[in-house]
């Protein structure tokens, strides 16, 4: 019936229906906004944390409603919009991911059922200071904005303070926390959103967290390097875990709750899994008898094993490479005695069993979650048929690819050539074939430490960690992106942006 009232009216009493109905929607907007009208009775922004790149928007309401805030960075004219804190009086809204030195404009909006905006205000960041500036980023480096995509690139620093900086494509911190007491050697993302920080204490072995000069660093030894004592450089003795807000949400001092002396120090990595478990290295030793210099000694001998705990300290799980090892068949004892094996990254397979980096035999190892066996070992010497020339040597952070393919960081001790490679395991047939190979150049080579990932856009993100050098590079080892830190940093990890999204998003 409506539709053919409608039909039966002239073009000119549609046009004066469709003002009226415009006008008395006004009015309906205007009356209801009157009706629901709030008050902001305070409203401020401050940086809590005494960081450029973290501010908080305070709002004090008259009425409970839900807010967000609309803010633009003015240079750019990027936009973006947090996300809606509930219906309350009292709001703390954060700004995240903001530059240094730079202006935004910003709007508070109370999401109500005609929303309310405060008129457009405005701020400037602070710059960082002297201590936290570096020449990591600049023209002197190969510097493709778009090889990154979207994304940080998250590195720590193992000396005092300890701290997490994320760097953006042109070099801007974006994201820092900062632990005065302990060096941080390394932190990784969490399946709940958060990050698991390795702790380092200040002792031994300072010289290897000094980035180096290429000559420096290919004057270096070239052995395998052995580490002294339980800790060495790429030891810990805590972990906590860290909010994206920059928020600590506990902190495990080993050291201080184990009443075994052996699980007091943990080393080089740590995981957590999405029950909240927490895998990491730690360093068992077990008295063995075995020739050294003609002469049959009884000595004791350091190894390694996998550490599983809660945030609480409690033990759930533990497993010693000596348990599983044929002390009697091993020639090396001797030689390496004080660290055997130097386990030095981990990550699991797709069916949950642990893949293991042992440098001291050049050599990825397979653990059988369920058993404890060490079902292969793949690279030199190993089990797997593959090319020679593809050998890795002293290698660190393994990691298993969407694809399956196993992918680790070569340092290359032998052709002193560091870089990533790929390769995809037959374990039935024990073959494997490499995939990618993307060596850095010779002025890159890092004889210690060192990461290698895939990023989303097909490139790789590189550590060189001894030059002080993250890197981006095709898969044939092409560098599109270089900085440079200050410190030397033991990883670079990708921190995709989507893993900010429960506290904003961009609009444009």
């Amino acid at each position: 019936m409506i539709l053919y009232i409608l039909r039966k009216m002239s073009k000119k009493t549609l046009i004066i229906l469709g003002s009226i109905i415009i006008a008395l929607g006004g009015m309906v907007a205007y009356i209801g906004f009157q009706r629901s009208s709030n008050t902001i009775k305070e409203l401020k922004l401050y940086f809590p944390k005494e960081i450029p790149v973290y501010g908080m928007v305070e709002v004090h309401l008259a009425k409970p409603a839900p807010v967000y805030v609309d803010y633009t960075e003015v240079a750019t004219g990027k936009k973006f919009r947090t996300t809606t804190s509930p219906a309350d009086t009292l709001h703390q809204i954060s700004l995240m991911l903001l530059k240094a030195d730079c202006e935004y404009t910003y709007q508070v909006v109370l999401d109500e059922t005609f929303a309310h905006k405060t008129p457009a205000l405005s701020f400037r960041t602070e710059k960082y200071p002297n201590y936290m500036q570096n020449h990591w980023f600049n023209e002197s480096h190969p510097h493709d904005t778009t090889a990154l995509g979207d994304g940080l690139i998250m590195t720590c620093n193992g000396r005092l303070p300890g701290n997490i900086t994320m760097i953006d494509a042109e070099g801007n911190i974006r994201w820092r926390f900062q632990l005065n007491d302990i060096g941080i050697r390394h932190a990784t993302l969490t399946p709940r959103g958060t990050i698991l920080a390795l702790l380092r204490p200040q002792i031994k072995d300072e010289v290897d967290d000094r980035p180096l000069t290429a000559e420096e660093a290919h004057a270096e030894e070239h052995k395998k390097p052995l580490r002294r004592g339980a800790i060495g450089f790429a030891g810990g003795t805590g972990l906590a875990e860290i909010d994206l807000q920059g928020n600590l949400l506990w902190r495990l001092d080993l050291n201080k709750v184990m009443e075994d002396k052996e699980l007091q120090v943990i080393h080089h990595d740590a995981h957590m899994d999405k029950d909240g478990h927490i895998f990491t290295l730690y360093r068992p030793k077990t008295v063995a008898t075995f020739k050294e210099d003609g002469k049959t000694v009884t000595d004791t001998i350091s190894g390694d094993g996998i550490l599983e705990i809660d945030s609480l300290g409690n033990v759930l799980s533990k497993w010693s490479a000596w348990e599983h090892w044929d002390i009697e068949k091993d020639t090396m004892l001797s030689e390496y005695k004080y660290d055997r094996f130097h386990i030095n990254g981990m990550c699991m397979d797709q069916k949950g069993n642990f893949l293991l980096s042992a440098p001291i035999e050049d050599q990825i190892w397979k653990v059988n979650r369920q058993t404890g066996e060490i079902e292969w070992r793949m690279g030199r010497n190993g089990d797997f048929q593959m090319n020679e020339e593809d050998y890795f040597s002293f290698q660190h952070t393994p990691y298993i690819m969407e694809n399956g393919d196993l992918m680790l960081f070569d340092n290359g001790l032998w052709n002193e050539i560091s870089g990533a490679k790929a390769f995809r395991l037959d374990e039935e047939n024990k073959t494997a074939q490499t995939t990618i190979k993307a060596m850095l150049p010779a002025a890159n080579y890092t004889a210690r430490m060192g990461s290698a990932y895939l990023l989303p856009n097909g490139n790789l993100l590189q550590c060189s960690s001894k030059t002080g050098s993250v890197l981006i590079t095709d898969l044939q080892g092409n560098i599109l992106w270089q900085a440079v830190m200050y410190w030397a940093p033991y990883r670079a990890t990708y921190v995709p942006i989507d893993s900010f999204s429960k506290y904003f998003k961009a609009q444009n």
